[in-house]
């Protein structure tokens, strides 16, 4: 797409934010911005290709844990990401993606020319050499605190905060280039050992969603991660904030709260599908965390 006249707005970014069961909450459409592009929006679960544009692309998860597969080029990686994981499409780049459940988000292109203009400064040699790096999940609190910055901009209405926002688009290309690209260093052994651990957690919510409908017990969701149960343990307390039972039983009930707005299913049979022991199980679970009986939340949905 080329460049569009008064700033830097969605025509130019990879048509994400057209798609159906996206709601978009701000954007940076009509501000004059031109060294970024910034949105907050509502994701809902989807599949898709996107072709490559100019700019590069941060997306920052504003919600999670969600599991995403992601590929681009010859690779593909799947990974449960919280709340606070960044992903990072250079510029001419295109990927596939697929989220996995319902996602709060802010997306921030930044100007290729931004980043080679800071490259330059920092950088000896040809700025054109320093590529930015792809990522995917990784955290990076000051780059984060940066695009939250971003974000409250989008609330201010002053004219003035145009450049405010360009100090900090440079700011922001700064700290990519220093630990997000060729120039930056390899990423740390911590931070392998990080990713491997994301893997080894979104093995065993594969497994126990595969399951969701047997009786699962600690042993096999630890085989399933190929760790022992102790470092299961630690691996859910870690990436979701809860111990492996208590995320199980949430995703019973919302896989009860699925089929009860959307089949006709008797209850007594919802509870069996959902790894329930008896319908009296799953009403009493449902009472305790969701605040009403599975028969009134059905009747809610539908009235």
């Amino acid at each position: 797409m080329g460049k569009a006249i008064g700033g830097f707005d969605v025509r130019e970014t990879h048509g994400i934010l057209g798609r159906a069961g996206l709601t978009v909450r701000t954007s940076s459409d009509g501000r004059g911005w031109t060294s970024l592009y910034a949105s907050t929006q509502t994701e809902a679960p989807f599949e898709g290709h996107f072709d490559a544009v100019q700019d590069h692309l941060i997306v920052l998860h504003l919600g999670g844990p969600v599991i995403i597969d992601r590929a681009f080029g010859a690779g593909s990686e799947r990974r449960l990401i919280p709340a606070g994981g960044l992903h990072m499409i250079p510029s001419g780049v295109g990927f596939d993606i697929c989220l996995g459940g319902k996602l709060d988000t802010m997306h921030l292109y930044l100007r290729r020319s931004v980043l080679r203009e800071v490259a330059a400064e920092m950088v000896p040699g040809d700025p054109d050499a320093v590529e930015f790096l792809p990522r995917f999940g990784d955290r990076d609190p000051q780059l984060e605190r940066l695009i939250l910055a971003v974000r409250d901009a989008l609330d201010d209405e002053d004219p003035s905060t145009s450049l405010l926002v360009d100090y900090l688009a440079r700011a922001l290309a700064a700290r990519l280039v220093r630990a997000h690209s060729s120039a930056s260093q390899v990423r740390t052994e911590a931070a392998s050992l990080a990713n491997a651990d994301n893997r080894r957690l979104a093995r065993a919510i594969d497994f126990m969603t595969a399951n969701i409908e047997r009786s699962i017990d600690m042993a096999a969701i630890a085989g399933a991660a190929g760790q022992s149960v102790s470092h299961v343990v630690r691996l859910f307390r870690k990436g979701v904030g809860m111990a492996p039972h208590q995320y199980l039983i949430q995703m019973r009930l919302e896989h009860a709260e699925r089929l009860l707005a959307e089949t006709a299913m008797p209850i007594v049979e919802i509870a069996f599908a959902c790894g329930f022991s008896h319908q009296e199980h799953l009403t009493r679970l449902f009472r305790r965390h969701r605040g009403t009986t599975p028969a009134a939340y059905r009747r809610a949905r539908r009235s």
